[in-house]
C-alpha cells in the first residue's frame, strides 16, 4: 500500500508499539506513531495487513524541518521497540477517504527579552516547523511574519505578559497573526519546568497555544491604554514632587532649621527658605530642588487639565464621583484601570481583580488567610486605598471603620480597616457601574475573604 495523497489523518490513542483501527472506518488502516526525537530520514511506514514496506523519507510527510514519524517496525528488521525509540508517542490513523490538509494551523510561542525574541513554531501534530530568534523591532517582526507566511497557514501565537509584549502583540496582529498575551504566573503553573531557558519557554508557550490552554489576559483597547497612561504619569510626577519636598525637609532637619509655617512651599515658606543659613553644597541642592518642584507643579497642572477635558466625556466618571472619598482624579484613575465593567461577573470578581483580598491556604481542616494577593493593577489598589482614607470620615462608613480599628489595635488596626473599606468601595463601584446608577447607602454587606 503506497502512500496516498487522498487520505485523512485522524487521531486515536494507542500504546507505543500497538496498532489500532480507527472506530469510524471499515477495514484496517495505516497506523503511524508521531513521537519525539526521531528524524524523518530514520523512520519508515509499514502497510496494514501485509502491505508493502516503505522506508526512508519517501514514505513520510514532506517537511523542511526535522520531523518525527515512528512507525510499527517489524521485530526482525529492527529489534528496538517503539517505547525505546520514542518515549512520548501519539498514535495517528490514516483513512483512505476525503483529502484533508494534515497541517491546518501553525502555533508560535514567543519568549521576549530585552535584546531578542525567541520563536518556536509548531504544526498541528506538535512537530517543530521553525526555531529561531529575532530582534523585537518592527522590521524584524515583519520579516518573521513573511517567513512564516511561506507555509500558507494561519498562525496562533502566545507571549507572556511583560513590558514590550503588547508592542509585539500589536505588530504581529497587524501582520495577520492571532496573538494572545498569557498571564506569566498562570502559564508557569500550567507547565512547571525543571529547567528554564528562553528556548524552553518559547516551546512551552507554543504547546499551550496548540492545546488551547493559554491563560490569556484581557487587553485594553488603545483608548483605555491612553487613559491609563495619563493617570499613571500624573501619579508618577506627584510622587516625584513629594520626594523632592521630603528631601528639602530632611536638609532643614540636618542643619537644625525649624519650620514655623504650615506650608513650607507657599509664599511665606519660600521667604524663610531664602533667609536660612544653609552651607554649600546643600544650599545649591535646596535651590535646585525648589526649581524642580515648580517645574513639576506646572507639568502636573497641564496633565490635570487634560484629564478634566477627556474625563468629561467618560461615562463612568460622573457615577464614580458620587462614591464617598472619590474625587475626579481618583474617579478618572479607577475608570481607566477597570476599563470595561462588563468583564467582571460580580462584585467579588472585581474585588479580587484589585488584589485587596487575602491569599487563602485551605486543605482539609486547615484554613488560613495570608497577606494580600496584590494581583491586578497597583494603581487601582492605590486609588481605592486613597478613597478609603477619605471615606473613613464619611458617616456611612465611620462607625464600622472605627470598630475595626479599635478591635485590631493601634499597630495594624487602621491599615486593616482601610483595606476592608477599600474592598467595600470596590463592591459598591461594581453595582454603580453595572446598573448605571449613582451611589446610595445600602444595608450591611458580608466581608470578602477571597
Amino acid at each position: 500500500m503506497p502512500w496516498s495523497s487522498d487520505t485523512t489523518l485522524a487521531a486515536s490513542t494507542a500504546l507505543p508499539g500497538q496498532a489500532q483501527d480507527h472506530p469510524q472506518r471499515g477495514g484496517h488502516g495505516l497506523a503511524i506513531e508521531m513521537g519525539v526525537g526521531r528524524p524523518i530520514q530514520d523512520a519508515g511506514i509499514s502497510g496494514g495487513e501485509g502491505g508493502e514496506w516503505l522506508s526512508g523519507h519517501g514514505g513520510c510527510l514532506e517537511s523542511e524541518v526535522v520531523a518525527t514519524c515512528i512507525t510499527h517496525v517489524r521485530p526482525e528488521s529492527n529489534p528496538m521497540t517503539a517505547m525505546q525509540r520514542a518515549p512520548l508517542v501519539k498514535s495517528w490513523v490514516l483513512n483512505g477517504t476525503n483529502h484533508q490538509e494534515a497541517h491546518e494551523m501553525l502555533y508560535a510561542g514567543l519568549d521576549l527579552s530585552r535584546q531578542k525574541l525567541d520563536v518556536h513554531v509548531l504544526d498541528e501534530t506538535g512537530q517543530t516547523v521553525e526555531l529561531l530568534a529575532v530582534h523585537p523591532d518592527v522590521d524584524a517582526l515583519r520579516t518573521l511574519a513573511a517567513r512564516i507566511a511561506r507555509y500558507g497557514q494561519p498562525v496562533e501565537a502566545a507571549i507572556e505578559s511583560m513590558n514590550g509584549a503588547r508592542f509585539v502583540h500589536d505588530t504581529l496582529e497587524r501582520l495577520g497573526w492571532d496573538v494572545e498575551i498569557a498571564d506569566a504566573a498562570k502559564a508557569r503553573g500550567l507547565a512547571p519546568l525543571a529547567a528554564k531557558t528562553d528556548k524552553i519557554d518559547a516551546r512551552v508557550l507554543a504547546e499551550l497555544a496548540r492545546r488551547e490552554l493559554v491563560p490569556a489576559i484581557w487587553l485594553p483597547d488603545p483608548s483605555i491604554r491612553a487613559e491609563r497612561e495619563r493617570a499613571r504619569y500624573r501619579l508618577y510626577l506627584v510622587r516625584y514632587r513629594t520626594s523632592l519636598k521630603n528631601r528639602i525637609h530632611a536638609t532643614l532637619i540636618a542643619f537644625g532649621q525649624s519650620v514655623p509655617v504650615s506650608d513650607l512651599f507657599g509664599m511665606r515658606g519660600r521667604e524663610l527658605l531664602a533667609a536660612m543659613p544653609i552651607p554649600e553644597p546643600w544650599a545649591t541642592t535646596l535651590t535646585t530642588s525648589l526649581r524642580l518642584v515648580d517645574d513639576l507643579e506646572t507639568e502636573i497642572d497641564k496633565i490635570e487639565a487634560e484629564l478634566r477635558a477627556t474625563g468629561a466625556r467618560h461615562r463612568y466618571i460622573p457615577l464614580l464621583k458620587t462614591v464617598p472619598g472619590v474625587g475626579w482624579v481618583l474617579a478618572y484613575t479607577i475608570a481607566a484601570e477597570i476599563g470595561d465593567i462588563g468583564r467582571f461577573a460580580g462584585p467579588k470578581q472585581l474585588t479580587g481583580y484589585t488584589g485587596l483580598c487575602p491569599r487563602v491556604y485551605q486543605s482539609g481542616l486547615s484554613d488560613r488567610r495570608g497577606p494580600l494577593s496584590k494581583t491586578g493593577p497597583k494603581y487601582l489598589r492605590w486609588a481605592l486605598i486613597e478613597a478609603a482614607t477619605t471615606a473613613a470620615r464619611n458617616p456611612i462608613y465611620h462607625d464600622r471603620y472605627e470598630r475595626t480599628k479599635r478591635r485590631l489595635g493601634k499597630q495594624r488596626g487602621s491599615k486593616v480597616a482601610r483595606v476592608e473599606l477599600a474592598r467595600e468601595l470596590a463592591s459598591a463601584i461594581w453595582y454603580i457601574l453595572t446598573r448605571q446608577e449613582p451611589f446610595r447607602a445600602g444595608g450591611p454587606t458580608f466581608g470578602l475573604v477571597a
